[in-house]
């Protein structure tokens, strides 16, 4: 897949000059991935500073969800169907906004400074935007989103339209 977009709407996917002659890009390629790796090594060194009585509890919510938001990026480009592509961005970036709740953890029980705490709470705000800005990409490409439970199929075309 090459990705190709306007400026302003969603950098993730820039590509460069050459884009439209570039052949097949795989997950690694993507803006939004590099991004979310980033982060994901950060949070990691952040448990390594974390108490060791955390270890079993926060530390390792850290590093499940800090997996979450790259192995969904991966998963999710590695599948056919918009749709499916979607919905597991979705669950990258529901893992992300978990992560920025962690560090609300590590600011509230004075693990991390309050000063670091925001600078990752800015790294994870422009993650989030780059995966606002995929996510943008593939509702473009795709009709619609179908979610069943058991009923009549629900159309959703944005996050507005998501069930509570």
């Amino acid at each position: 897949m090459s990705y190709k977009v306007t400026k302003g709407d969603a950098p993730a996917l820039e590509r460069g000059a050459d884009s439209e002659k570039s052949s097949f890009q795989t997950f690694e390629d993507l803006e939004v991935y590099k991004s979310a790796r980033e982060f994901r090594k950060v949070m990691y060194g952040v448990t390594r500073r974390l108490p060791d009585f955390e270890k079993y509890d926060l530390v390792s919510q850290i590093r499940r969800a800090a997996i979450s938001l790259t192995n969904n990026i991966a998963e999710g480009h590695g599948r056919f169907h918009y749709p499916d592509q979607i919905r597991f961005i979705l669950h990258s970036r529901g893992s992300l906004e978990e992560l920025v709740d962690d560090l609300n953890v590590c600011l509230d029980e004075k693990y991390l400074p309050s000063d670091e705490v925001a600078k990752l709470k800015e790294q994870a705000r422009c993650a989030l935007i780059l995966i606002n800005g995929y996510l943008r990409y593939l509702r473009s490409h795709s009709s619609s989103v179908r979610e069943t439970d058991g009923e009549a199929p629900t159309t959703i075309d944005s996050l507005e339209d998501l069930p509570l």
